[in-house]
């Protein structure tokens, strides 16, 4: 009988803190909105009177009503990111790419350890890359490809962390080396730096060694394949 009433305000318990943490969630992806200019009404469902933002569209939520997903890509939004939404901390997929969404990355994005991707490409977003994304450990796709920004090439540091796959970074921006940490990552599959303002050389060591050329074209101060002992991998940066 006690077992059973254990059990019983162990799960009231839950679903209790469960409730609060879903409701925080809506109050801050609420709080992202009113930062956004939405001229196609895609947000009009985002009601922040209701329990927990989980029958908003464009948002996908776990068993236990805990924000998992933010679907916002192509979705013509203006306006700038939310400091905020580094707290959605069982955030797994944060897609806004391809809108007008402008100003910098916040530093506070490196707080979704459970982020899976992020795309943020094809937007206006220009600054550093902040380096608490280096935080992000379960992180296996990043696109910032066909971006207006100026972000600094820093950011390729965080893939040291990843645990599969980054993608694109094409079509943005960048500029810099290509940092040679990066041909620790043996399980790297993926990597496309074409059309950047990248410098140095190109790495040939870890998986360099199978990426075409073609993803690196397009970068007028890149040179050509590292040749250890000749110029340095910065040379005419």
């Amino acid at each position: 009988m006690e077992m059973r009433l254990v059990l019983c305000l162990v799960t009231l318990l839950f679903s209790f803190v469960s409730t609060i943490s879903a409701n925080s969630e809506g109050d801050i992806l609420y709080g992202f909105r009113t930062r956004l200019s939405d001229p196609n009404n895609v947000l009009q469902s985002w009601d922040p009177t209701l329990v927990n933002p989980c029958t908003w569209f464009h948002v996908t939520c776990d068993n236990n009503n805990l924000v998992i997903r933010l679907d916002l890509g192509n979705a013509s939004l203006s306006g700038s990111l939310s400091r905020q939404l580094g707290q959605l901390q069982h955030l797994q997929y944060l897609e806004l790419y391809n809108n007008k969404i402008y100003g910098k990355i916040p530093k506070e994005l490196g707080n979704l350890k459970n982020l899976v991707s992020m795309d943020l490409y094809d937007n206006k977003l220009q600054g550093q890359i902040p380096k608490s994304l280096a935080k992000l450990k379960s992180l296996k796709f990043c696109k910032l490809g066909s971006d207006s920004s100026e972000l600094h090439f820093f950011f390729l540091l965080i893939l040291v962390y990843l645990m599969f796959v980054c993608r694109r970074l094409n079509k943005n921006k960048l500029t810099g080396s290509i940092p040679r940490e990066l041909t620790k990552l043996s399980k790297l599959q993926v990597f496309d730096v074409s059309n950047n303002d990248l410098c140095g050389t190109i790495p040939i060591g870890g998986p360099f060694g199978d990426f075409p050329i073609k993803s690196f074209i397009n970068n007028s101060k890149l040179g050509r394949l590292e040749l250890p002992g000749r110029a340095t991998y910065d040379f005419g940066c």
